[in-house]
């Protein structure tokens, strides 16, 4: 994260949950002159306070650094609505089904975006009865290699990780329409309806 939280995020829960100064600062262990010096953007807390605080303030930690309440209005958690974000340390795929705030390795990850299909990254995807068989003409190098390949409908979500010196190829059951993602290690993220 790189945003730490404001006097003016304090001072709105605070007053929203109808609570004082001094019975916030009661609820923490500090002096209500803490709380007043924190408001007035004249100190910070420190950072073995931010869970108790959020606690205290009945938010979540990100909803506390970030001003914003976190409301989940997507309540069918419809697949299609993927986000899918690669870790660039340690390569981790993470999934999520809606807007998210996702960290790896202490780094904030913004969502992939969709990149064109060019030459290099054109998938092939072959219906063998009741699969989907999916296939890259990529090089699978150690430096240069397709990660992953999933299937998404908008009641499941399937992803085949994929290593570097083996084939860029996955099979899916057809489960309806939905879409084909994969990721290149350079490239980034490509999709395809089916």
């Amino acid at each position: 994260m790189n945003r730490y939280i404001t006097g003016a995020v304090i001072k709105n829960l605070r007053e929203k949950h109808g609570m004082t100064q001094a019975r916030l600062a009661e609820k923490l262990c500090v002096s209500d002159k803490t709380i007043s010096k924190w408001e007035t953007g004249k100190g910070l807390p420190d950072i073995s306070l931010l869970e108790p605080l959020a606690k205290a303030l009945r938010v979540s930690l990100p909803e506390l650094l970030s001003g914003e309440q976190i409301i989940n209005a997507n309540r069918s958690a419809n697949m299609l609505k993927s986000k899918l974000y690669v870790c660039p340390i340690c390569g981790n795929t993470l999934h999520s089904t809606g807007p998210s705030v996702i960290s790896c390795c202490g780094v904030g990850l913004p969502p992939l975006e969709i990149e064109p299909e060019d030459d290099g990254h054109l998938m092939q995807c072959e219906r063998l009865e009741d699969e989907y068989c999916v296939s890259l003409p990529h090089s699978m190098t150690k430096e240069h290699y397709i990660s992953f390949v999933a299937y998404c409908t908008d009641g499941r979500f399937e992803i085949v990780k994929l290593y570097p010196e083996g084939d860029a190829k996955a099979r899916f059951f057809i489960r309806g329409h939905g879409v084909l993602y994969w990721y290149c290690n350079r490239h980034g993220l490509f999709a395809k309806k089916v």
